[in-house]
């Protein structure tokens, strides 16, 4: 199960960077913020794997990471239906550039291009499912999955 586990949680950041070249998906701050959780519950998940002894705590921690994740994706679908704004800077629209001259508007530019994050991605044409509300429901399985491993067999 621990391996099983890693794989899925390894899969979400990994498909979410391969989307980004696949379907041209362009990912804002917050659809960042929501991959790093993955990254450790895979790490834990191998560790439970290699350490029998500690896997209920490590599936544990294994099952907070993904549901940190899909905490994240639960905020980011507020920001998208504007329930709420992100207290990241780099969710925000850039303000209207009026009076400024060329050379002052190519400063303010952020050195790599930037999407809102009130702006949602949809992967699948017609399922009114944003890739933060995919997100949510694939990080609330991962971690009841991980907390029903826990279980002893």
């Amino acid at each position: 199960m621990p391996i099983a586990f890693f794989l899925l949680a390894l899969a979400a950041p990994v498909f979410a960077g391969l989307s980004e070249g696949w379907f041209g998906l362009a990912p804002c701050e917050l659809c960042l913020w929501q991959r790093a959780p993955y990254w450790l519950a895979a790490g834990l998940a191998l560790l439970a794997a290699l350490l029998p002894r500690a896997r209920p705590w490590l599936l544990l921690g294994a099952a907070l990471a993904a549901a940190a994740s899909a905490l994240i994706g639960a905020f980011h679908m507020g920001v998208e239906f504007k329930w709420w704004l992100s207290p990241l800077a780099g969710c925000a629209t850039p303000p209207a550039a009026m009076g400024l001259s060329i050379e002052e508007l190519m400063r303010s530019l952020a050195p790599a291009p930037t999407k809102p994050c009130d702006e949602p991605a949809f992967l699948i044409p017609g399922l009114p499912l944003s890739m933060a509300a995919m997100n949510t429901i694939y990080g609330l399985a991962l971690a009841a999955l991980a907390l029903r491993g826990r279980r002893p067999a």
